[in-house]
Order: structure tokens, then sequence, then C-alpha cells
């Protein structure tokens, strides 16, 4: 199988974005606030939205599932408080959860947290438990940074987010780390703000210690991995000067990285680099990028097409494609067990 661990729902019914301005006017007037249950989306629309965009993308270049997400620019954790984050968390996870069981074969969910700047994370477990239990997500995505570009939140090696570690670790799944919309104009969302939590997310659990006292735990840094297989040798070089023990072992049994690279020679650097037991498939369409290369005439986010033009193995393929998803998302590879698959 070729399954893609990063997907997104970027194409829901105009209605969810209609829904969330009603919300988002309505913080300053209470009175004014929707009701969840306001929000109509049928499954024909819901059927639609998929079959004409992710569906027939995937169809095209050969992929076969998609843990699918709600959008990540969408999950905007810094607008309103808890309960307007609880109550939009809840909405999206449900419209992935439908989509799961609308195209079963092609879509498992992985949730968003309702996450809000300067609210114990621990306000997130039952969301996370709820998505797991009920709606059987196989993943998370965990924002560091919910203030949208402004980092007000300790790293995630601090004590304040080991709540949501210790129900991650109990319900077997793994959690993407992923920010959302930047509200701070010197960060683009998609061409900085990412990249910039993806790089700024690895250094803080190189300086930290965190899989000592969570050594199950499992984190997938999207993105490539934003800097640090291109800066390899320099974190080799500040953990040494940190007295950490080797990459590999200090952070390498716990944190992979997707394949989200939009060109041949970062595929290439990517999969040199890195181990390929911690590189998972990913192309995270349809989504930043969704424009032809004019140097090639595909699409920039195929990423297919880049692993199959890579110097690997077919074994080395299936472990990038298929095996380790299954190895990292404990829950994913039982769904498909139960399938006979």
């Amino acid at each position: 199988m070729i399954i893609d661990i990063h997907g997104h729902y970027t194409t829901a019914p105009k209605a969810l974005e209609e829904w969330r301005k009603r919300q988002i006017e309505a913080i300053r007037q209470p009175a004014l606030m929707p009701k969840a249950s306001e929000l109509k989306i049928s499954d024909d629309e819901l059927r639609e939205s998929i079959e004409t965009n992710q569906l027939k993308k995937m169809k095209e270049r050969g992929s076969d599932l998609t843990i699918f997400s709600p959008r990540a620019s969408f999950m905007a954790h810094h607008i309103g408080d808890f309960n307007v984050s609880s109550t939009w968390a809840a909405i999206c996870n449900e419209l992935c959860y439908r989509v799961s069981q609308l195209f079963p074969d092609n879509f498992i969910g992985a949730a968003m947290l309702p996450q809000s700047p300067g609210v114990d994370p621990a306000t997130c477990v039952p969301e996370l438990e709820k998505v797991v239990k009920q709606y059987g997500f196989v993943g998370i995505n965990i924002n560091p940074d919910p203030s949208g570009g402004h980092w007000t939140s300790p790293p995630l090696t601090n004590r304040a987010w080991y709540p949501i570690y210790e129900k991650m670790v109990e319900l077997e799944i793994p959690a993407m780390i992923h920010v959302s919309t930047s509200c701070n104009e010197c960060f683009h969302t998609t061409g900085a703000h990412y990249i910039n939590a993806d790089t700024t997310a690895f250094m803080q659990l190189i300086q930290g210690d965190l899989f000592k006292d969570f050594p199950d735990l499992k984190f997938v840094i999207p993105h490539g991995g934003g800097a640090a297989p291109y800066h390899w040798g320099r974190y080799r070089g500040l953990a040494q000067e940190l007295k950490k023990p080797l990459l590999d072992d200090h952070l390498l049994n716990n944190v992979f990285f997707d394949t989200c690279v939009y060109h041949q020679p970062g595929i290439d650097l990517l999969t040199r680099v890195i181990p390929l037991k911690n590189v998972l498939f990913a192309s995270e369409m349809i989504g930043a990028v969704k424009g032809i290369d004019p140097q090639t005439g595909h699409n920039f986010d195929d990423t297919k097409r880049y692993i199959e033009g890579a110097d690997l193995t077919a074994e080395e393929r299936h472990m990038i494609y298929e095996g380790n998803a299954r190895r990292v998302y404990p829950r994913l590879d039982t769904a498909l067990k139960a399938k006979g698959l």
C-alpha cells in the first residue's frame, strides 16, 4: 500500500467556512454565537468535496490511503478562548470522521486539538480520547504555538504538555507537530511559520530529555523536518555541545519525518541524511503548494514521483510507503489488519 500520512480537509464545503466566520464575529457578541447544530453539511456535499479533489488526485497519483485531519491553517487556535476552540475542533474532527466513514478504504482520521493560548494543555485530553475511542482516529496534530506566530507557549519538553503525552502513550497514537495560521506579519504561514515551527520543535527536542520520561512517545515532524535534514551536521554538533547522546539514540527512536518536500533534490537529501526507518510518505495535497512545477510539468506536491526517482531499493520504498507508517501508527496497522490488509 501507499499510505499518505499527511492530508488535510482543505476542500471542505463552503458552509464550514461561513459558520466559522459567524463564530469569530460573535466572539465580541456572545448572544450571536452560532450553535454547532446550525452547521448543515450533507453526505452528498462531503462526497463531492472529496471525490472531485483529494480522491481524484489520489487515484491519479497512485496512493491508496490518507491519514486525514482538519485543515491546518483553519485550526487558528489564537482566535477566541478555549470554548471557541473546543467547539471548532469538535466540528472539524467530526467532518473528518464522516469522510472516513464515507470512504473507509481511502481515508482514516487524525484530529486537531482544542488548544488555546495560555490554557492548560490537559484541557485537550477529552477531545483526544473521544476521537480515538469513538471515531477510530489513529493520530493527532499538536500545535506547538497556539498563539499563531508569537510563541508564547512553553517548549514541547515542558511538563505542561505531559497530560497529552501520557494519553498518547496510553492510546498508542503519535502526534504530528503542526502549527496553524500565522497572525504575525513577519512570518508567512506556509512559507515561513510552518518550516520555522518544524525546525524549532526539533531543536526543542534536542535540548530536552523528553523521551527518557516517555520512551514510547512518537512525533512526526512534517514538511521534511524543516531545516533539520539540511543542517543535520549543525544539530549533531549542537547536541554534542549540550552533552546529549548521539541523535540516533537521543531522538530517532521517537521522531520521524514526512516527505512533504516538493522537489527531487530535497527528497534525495532527506533520504540520504535521515535513516529511512524514520521517513514516512506524505504529500499534504491539496495544501500549501498546489501549482505545477514548470521544470517538470508535474505538480509540486506529487511527492510519489520523487520517491520513485530517488536512489532507493524496492524494500526501502516499501518502508517509506507503508512499513514505517504501520509501525509509527499502531492503530492504523490494527485497522488495516482488521480488513485483511
